[in-house]
């Protein structure tokens, strides 16, 4: 097949399951969701992360590379290929969240807690994440997308299933990009950086307060202007910093 093609594939593929990976993590274990709610991960509004599919992108380029380079045969040619996709998944999610603070003032994730973290936005512990994942896709799914890939190959009706979802996907980054935009001009006039996910969270909170509809995909749809519930958001913030200085103190 055409490498735009598989590449087209993966990239739906690693999309849709990094989300659902996303999901089930945050609902479980993270810190930053004690209430332990259903939190759609991401900037985008659908079930799909575009850095998982870039991802996986990547992932499927190195291990194919490495069987071309004989990495394959050693142990220790082994460890250099799942030392490059971690090394890359880390690189990748460095950019993508480099570029949303510096270029959308908008935090979409935070490490800062995490020893040996670089701005927040990529630390050690989640590299190692990223290698355990790396070698996981080797062993367990990289043979298994060859397989999909050869299906895939005979029945290219399917391709029309993925051009419908990059025509959604391309939709809906356009609105998630106007959404950003409305952050942005909030945070320029302020000189802060929006928390995206304190900001979902703070606007669900008071859906649910006045028993309105909380909606899932649609997090910051509300009949109260954004910028209203990104003054509160930030007065709260402030708040809890407060009480933590008070603590210390």
């Amino acid at each position: 097949m055409n490498l735009l093609l598989v590449l087209a594939y993966l990239f739906f593929l690693g999309s849709v399951f990094g989300w659902l990976l996303e999901l089930f993590f945050r609902k479980f274990f993270s810190g930053s969701n004690p209430e332990h709610k259903w939190i759609n991960p991401g900037f985008c509004v659908g079930p799909y992360l575009p850095l998982y599919g870039s991802g996986l992108c990547i992932l499927y380029l190195l291990a194919v590379g490495g069987t071309r380079w004989g990495l394959e045969a050693s142990t220790a040619g082994r460890a250099l290929l799942f030392l490059g996709m971690a090394v890359s998944m880390t690189l990748i999610e460095y950019i993508a969240g480099l570029i949303s603070v510096k270029c959308f003032k908008v935090r979409l994730w935070d490490y800062s807690q995490c020893w040996g973290n670089i701005q927040g936005l990529i630390c050690p512990l989640f590299s190692f994440f990223w290698a355990v994942l790396g070698a996981l896709y080797y062993f367990f799914i990289h043979p298994r997308i060859l397989n999909a890939l050869a299906w895939l190959s005979r029945n290219l009706a399917f391709s029309f299933f993925i051009g419908f979802f990059f025509g959604v996907f391309v939709i809906d980054v356009v609105y998630s990009a106007n959404v950003l935009a409305r952050l942005k001009k909030f945070a320029d006039e302020n000189g802060v950086i929006v928390r995206y996910e304190d900001l979902k969270a703070h606007i669900r909170s008071v859906r649910e307060r006045a028993s309105q509809r909380v909606y899932f995909f649609l997090a910051f749809q509300s009949d109260r202007p954004l910028a209203e519930h990104l003054r509160e958001a930030r007065q709260a913030l402030e708040e809890i910093r407060d009480k933590r200085a008070k603590r210390k103190g």
